[in-house]
């Protein structure tokens, strides 16, 4: 019972994550650094955003697979259903949004900075679930596990890499930054630091959801 309550916890923050990503990626100012890729490739190809961040995702845990090998677990293959379940409700989100189209600058930035606190939010109840974790921060920590890097920097050098990757791409088809802007950067900036706001702000959550004897066990 206690661990389905977490992965109801854990889906809950994937589909606020998704809409955060969303909201985002509706202010036209940029997309989040993990979502990059993505959205520019939805940009040029028939596929959707959700649609091209399962194919992504999928990539990353294919790639564990090699870093990692042996260390490869089979409980890491979770992150299979969990992609396919964020591109949905990635797509789902985006559907439902369909109404916002921001003009004005000052719209755009107030979209991305709810976007941002969203994101943030529901990254911060898929850590509080601690189940699974999103392809991309479980990319992070294989790299982290083999080459005994630090964790906090890796992420960064990864959020860089893929958005770097993703202008690189935007370049080739647009000749122009389209869906790489100032957005993701804010967002690379910002989101984490969110989550640790809302870990200090909301002390008291864990306690509220999941009993001693389970926080404990998972521990």
């Amino acid at each position: 019972m206690e661990k389905a309550k977490r992965y109801l916890v854990f889906l809950v923050g994937l589909f606020i994550s998704s809409l955060g990503v969303s909201l985002i990626t509706k202010a036209s100012l940029g997309t989040s650094p993990i979502s990059a890729i993505p959205y520019v490739l939805s940009l040029r190809f028939s596929w959707t955003l959700g649609e091209f961040t399962i194919v992504f995702s999928l990539l990353l845990v294919a790639l564990q697979v090699v870093i990692l090998r042996r260390r490869f677990r089979l409980e890491h293959l979770l992150q299979i259903p969990v992609s396919v379940a964020f591109g949905y409700f990635i797509d789902l989100t985006m559907l439902a949004l369909g109404w916002l189209t921001p003009q004005a600058c000052g719209f755009k930035l107030v979209a991305l900075a709810v976007g941002c606190v969203v994101l943030g939010f529901g990254i911060y109840l898929e850590v509080l679930a601690n189940v699974v974790m999103l392809p991309g921060e479980s990319f992070v920590r294989s790299i982290v596990i083999v080459w005994r890097r630090d964790f906090g920097k890796t992420k960064v050098a990864f959020d860089v890499s893929i958005s770097a990757a993703a202008a690189v791409l935007t370049l080739i088809f647009f000749h122009s930054l389209t869906g790489v802007r100032e957005g993701t950067v804010v967002a690379a900036a910002c989101v984490g630091l969110l989550v640790k706001l809302f870990g200090r702000l909301l002390p008291g959550l864990e306690e509220r959801l999941f009993s001693p004897a389970a926080r404990t066990e998972q521990a």
